[in-house]
């Protein structure tokens, strides 16, 4: 796997991301029992947006970059986040996936976190040495789906979480193949869980298969959000991305709609910005 997340911290997808795990989380949260979240593509969970990687591409300035408080409180809620991080870790430092779970998870909540590149993966071990609520795990987070799911602390057996599926689509459309292969395993086995699949849109007609099997998972509920910046026009580069939600909290599109619409005015270029949030599958 050559992918490296540093390149891309911050931009319009991350930003659409980790509002939305922020938000589920939260939503999670708002009850007492504990939860268990998996992150099967977790990079090195920490980047400095003043890094090489970073610099030589800049895409956190068409993300993070265009954003301000508010806006929307979800995305409020996502700049607060940011900030702490920052106050922990310097002023360019940005939070992947891993970081924000173990700052809006509990004490009693168990994170396990996954990274095939052995790089990243030494460095996610490094950026979370110290929180003994987080497993890093080396492996490819598709099988860890299968042996951590369903999740147990100890003897106990954790009946909510979250599962989110974040992969870098080197295999470009056969990466649909490879996730929902998993997820339908995975919520066969653990129906309880909440599962958030993100996915780059290049030109949304190439979507549609994909968006017919995910409505065939086998979960309550399947909830498609999706954020573009540009027009969908070019196969050869992300004009936006998405996330398909199975089994999402009560009322989390309702909460959700206003902050996708923020994004879109706020990250759209030249005014183009287009926000979409519906059901695949309506919850019964």
């Amino acid at each position: 796997m050559n992918y490296r997340h540093g390149f891309h911290a911050g931009n319009h997808a991350d930003v659409l991301k980790h509002v939305a795990l922020l938000s589920l989380c939260d939503a999670l949260t708002a009850k007492p029992a504990p939860l268990f979240a998996l992150d099967t593509h977790a990079g090195r969970g920490l980047y400095a947006l003043d890094g090489e990687q970073a610099r030589r591409t800049d895409e956190a300035e068409g993300g993070v970059g265009k954003l301000a408080r508010g806006l929307d409180p979800a995305i409020d809620r996502y700049l607060e986040a940011i900030a702490d991080c920052r106050a922990e870790n310097g002023e360019t430092a940005y939070p992947g996936s891993p970081w924000l779970l173990a700052h809006a998870l509990r004490e009693e909540d168990r994170i396990a976190v996954c990274e095939l590149n052995p790089e990243e993966a030494e460095a996610l071990r490094h950026n979370f040495a110290r929180d003994r609520r987080i497993n890093v795990q080396a492996r490819d987070g598709y099988t860890a789906m299968r042996a951590l799911l369903p999740p147990k602390d100890g003897a106990t057996r954790l009946n909510r979480g979250i599962v989110l599926i974040d992969p870098p689509y080197e295999a470009q459309l056969a990466e649909f193949d490879i996730a929902l292969h998993a997820l339908n395993d995975a919520a066969t086995r653990w129906p309880q869980g909440t599962y958030a699949l993100w996915y780059p849109i290049k030109q949304a007609r190439a979507l549609v298969r994909f968006y017919r099997r995910a409505a065939s998972v086998p979960a309550k509920s399947a909830l498609r959000i999706e954020l573009q910046v540009r027009p969908d026009d070019s196969p050869l580069r992300m004009n936006g991305s998405g996330l398909v939600i199975w089994n999402a909290p009560w009322q989390f599109d309702r909460s959700m709609t206003p902050a996708l619409k923020a994004l879109a005015r706020a990250l759209g270029e030249d005014g183009r910005g287009e926000a979409r949030i519906d059901w695949l599958r309506p919850p019964a």
